[in-house]
């Protein structure tokens, strides 16, 4: 059963010119026709290059984007038609966790205050006190970190306390949007188990926003892959990683290095030339076309790929014209597009290591 669907899924940012910004002359589509749904107590990790669209995705999720397009269903109730009323009411059961934790976090109030704020918002009454107790026990902080102050706290103890303030309304859905890239390698694991032990414990969904592809395929259970606002591939995380389809996620994959020196020195890396599009003028047709080394003339640059299930492969989509060719090595790419050499892992994406 779905708990989240994403439908045809538009947010466009005018662009303003002008003395006083009067006039339109264009619009980023940083989010532009995105399809996508959510299983209750499932987590989508959603991956991409920087500035492909995903944190906008997750905040238009929460409406705290408008949407220009769309519709985001979540538990049958499609939120765009709620009023202010109804949707601060539905928030109760979606949350989001930020990348920064001390810009998200007062610096005025102490961890007791930033906790009990969401339950005083929505009136719920009780011994806020309590809840404050349960809060830190649940992410593994003391109950005397209640009464200190966010600046006190290491980065990782920080997030803690930002996951505790998400759970404090006990959400069923909670939109993670880079959880741990702030945080330092060795404090990135313990946070992801973290929410992968609250989520087993208060049966919750994630939708996980990431770059670190190490840490998207840990922690979820299903992928969807981002590019230029659009989502070119969904797959299994198990999936995705064996079998990638597109050749974007091809490309992204091959930026990770393997633990073995001798198949890291000798495999195939696929390097991106050029840099992303403006998302204020996407190419026409396939949006990857201008970068992609499978590229082919005419189809690519003027039909646009929709998401399908290629022939023989079934709960895995994509977003190419020429998935069973580039599987299947019946198209090659192009031979300069492809090195053995490690030259650069695409923009914005880590090439840690998977596990």
């Amino acid at each position: 059963m779905s708990l989240l669907e994403i439908r045809d899924l538009k947010v466009h940012f005018p662009i303003k010119k002008g003395i006083l910004l009067e006039r339109t002359v264009g619009h980023v589509r940083a989010v532009d026709g995105v399809d996508l749904s959510v299983e209750k107590g499932r987590t989508l990790g959603v991956v991409g290059e920087s500035g492909c669209g995903k944190s906008t995705l997750g905040r238009a999720v929460l409406q705290l984007e408008p949407i220009t397009e769309g519709s985001v269903v979540f538990d049958g109730t499609d939120l765009s038609t709620l009023g202010a009323r109804d949707l601060r009411a539905m928030r109760e059961r979606m949350q989001m966790v930020f990348q920064d934790p001390l810009a998200s976090l007062d610096p005025r109030q102490s961890v007791a205050s930033v906790l009990a704020e969401p339950l005083r918002t929505h009136g719920h009454k009780g011994d806020h006190g309590k809840r404050v107790r349960e809060l830190l026990d649940l992410v593994g902080l003391p109950s005397t970190a209640a009464n200190r102050y966010p600046h006190e706290f290491s980065g990782g103890q920080r997030q803690r306390v930002g996951i505790a303030r998400a759970i404090a309304l006990s959400p069923e859905l909670i939109i993670a949007d880079e959880p741990v890239s702030a945080l330092d390698v060795s404090i990135q694991a313990q946070v992801v188990n973290l929410l992968e032990e609250l989520q087993e414990r208060l049966g919750l969904t994630y939708v996980v926003i990431a770059h670190d592809l190490a840490v998207v395929r840990h922690i979820s259970d299903d992928i969807a892959v981002m590019y230029l606002g659009a989502v070119v591939e969904v797959a299994p995380s198990d999936g995705l990683y064996d079998d990638p389809l597109h050749p974007y996620t091809r490309s992204l994959l091959s930026a990770i290095p393997i633990p073995d020196p001798e198949v890291e020195d000798s495999r195939e890396r696929i390097l991106l030339r050029g840099d992303i599009p403006s998302a204020a003028a996407p190419p026409p047709g396939c949006r990857f076309h201008t970068r992609c080394p499978w590229r082919q003339p005419t189809r690519c640059h003027d039909e646009v790929p929709l998401l399908r299930e290629p022939e023989g492969v079934v709960g895995h989509t994509v977003a190419c014209h020429w998935a069973e060719q580039v599987r299947s090595g019946e198209l090659q790419p192009i031979t300069s597009e492809v090195s053995l050499m490690v030259d650069a892992a695409p923009s914005g994406v880590s090439a840690t290591a998977a596990d």
